[in-house]
């Protein structure tokens, strides 16, 4: 690919903060200020802490394994090919299809009360068929085409949700934001950060695009750290705004659109309407973003052997059916599905999954550099990541605890007939040999 049509430092930072900044700044203050209370943005700071945990090991693999395969071709490095890698190569990409069908969710919900539109099934399907077509469309011009969208939607809503900050701080009632420290709320706070750490999961978006990034080597690493930490300092200054303008109460009576009632105080309903639009704009980057790593996600697996081979087969500018077939499904689902439970399994999955990166790193430590006992406190630190998700599972969401073990479940017998049925060979990794050779 010529480097001309490759994304720049700017639009994979961009792409990483469209991500992040999507669905959840919108739809979890409610829920968080529940959970954490008045310790809401101390819940972000942890869980800013959580994400550059597994960034460590992210940015040292990331600027020596270029693959849009990201943390599978991370683990498949270090660990090898094996029935635990080929299963959580189907579940990072499955955890790609449930995010655009909930992103596109998510839109529909926004776009309709927006223009007056009556909502009913029908209204729903026909704005899901409509912005999965668009935002699919847009790959046929290739990766640059995607940074370029990006870089515009991540303006356009940081600028307004720079505004919301700017104005809250003015109207902001002090109290409101003074921690409580007290044990039922430092309970909440850890809970709420686990909850939270899940939200920064979109920097992994530039590693699964690293192919299609200028100058990985350097590039990879520099997008990782600088995408988390703008998107940890906007999500702090949102939640004391949010709590500075809002009760703890009020937040949780309107969980659905907290940030929308938090800009009413200052800015009317015109700030309602503002923020209406930047939730549009962050599930439209959020959409546009993940489609694109889906879709590279989806061929990536395929040229190894993980996926079927026509997974594999190219279209217009290096686009895949693995594009389709990732954007088709995930609209599936979202048309005729209830994801409130499925979602729920994306935590669980990325967790394993990051644990399994650091293990990885462990193994290739004498390649590709980092220090080893920071690696074990991060390992211990997913570790307590991953008992607290699934106790939070088990305590508040016993069916999405069984749910989670049905889904590792599931994809490992996947895994296991596809290897039996096919007879498939697998190919030799090629990070591999190339890491074998520094």
């Amino acid at each position: 690919m010529a480097k001309s049509k490759k994304l720049s430092l700017t639009e994979a930072i961009s792409m990483a903060v469209g991500t992040m900044i999507g669905a959840s700044i919108f739809s979890i203050f409610g829920l968080g200020a529940q959970i954490a209370g008045q310790e809401l943005a101390l819940a972000f700071v942890l869980s800013g802490l959580y994400a550059l945990v597994v960034a460590y090991s992210y940015a040292r693999l990331g600027r020596r394994i270029i693959s849009n395969a990201g943390p599978i071709a991370f683990i498949r490095s270090g660990i090898g090919e094996n029935l635990l890698t080929g299963t959580l190569s189907i579940l990072m990409w499955f955890t790609y299809v449930i995010s655009i069908a909930l992103f596109v969710k998510g839109f529909s919900g926004y776009f309709l009360p927006l223009f007056n539109i009556a909502i009913n099934d029908l209204t729903r399907s026909i704005i899901e068929v409509a912005a999965v077509l668009f935002f699919t469309s847009l790959h046929f011009y290739g990766s640059k085409a995607v940074g370029k969208a990006e870089k515009y939607f991540v303006v356009a809503k940081l600028a307004i949700l720079l505004l919301f900050i700017i104005g809250g701080f003015m109207s902001m009632k002090e109290n409101n934001i003074l921690p409580q420290f007290n044990p039922q709320e430092s309970s909440g706070l850890i809970n709420a950060s686990v909850i939270f750490f899940l939200s920064y999961m979109g920097f992994g978006l530039i590693t699964n695009t690293s192919e299609n990034i200028e100058n990985p080597g350097r590039n990879v690493p520099l997008a990782i750290f600088i995408s988390i930490l703008i998107v940890m300092a906007i999500y702090v200054l949102i939640s004391i705004v949010t709590l500075g303008n809002l009760s703890v109460d009020q937040l949780v009576n309107v969980q659905e659109n907290a940030l929308a009632e938090a800009a009413k105080p200052f800015l009317g309903q015109f700030g309602f309407l503002l923020i209406s639009i930047s939730a549009l704009l962050s599930l439209s980057a959020s959409l546009n973003a993940t489609i694109f790593g889906g879709a590279n996600i989806a061929y990536s697996l395929a040229k190894d052997g993980k996926l079927p081979a026509f997974f594999q087969r190219k279209l217009w500018f290096k686009s895949t059916e693995g594009l389709f077939i990732t954007a088709g499904l995930g609209l599936f689902i979202a048309m005729f599905f209830d994801l409130t439970e499925i979602a729920t399994l994306t935590s669980t999955i990325f967790t394993v999954i990051y644990i399994c990166v650091v293990i990885s790193h462990l193994r290739l430590l004498s390649k590709v550099g980092g220090n080893k006992l920071l690696l074990i406190f991060n390992l211990m630190v997913l570790g307590a990541i991953f008992f607290a998700l699934m106790n939070y599972q088990w305590e508040s969401e016993r069916q999405a605890f069984m749910a989670s073990i049905y889904t590792f479940a599931g994809a490992f017998l996947v895994e296991y007939l596809y290897r039996k049925i096919k007879h498939r060979k697998f190919k030799k990794f090629k990070e591999r040999q190339e890491l074998s050779s520094l």
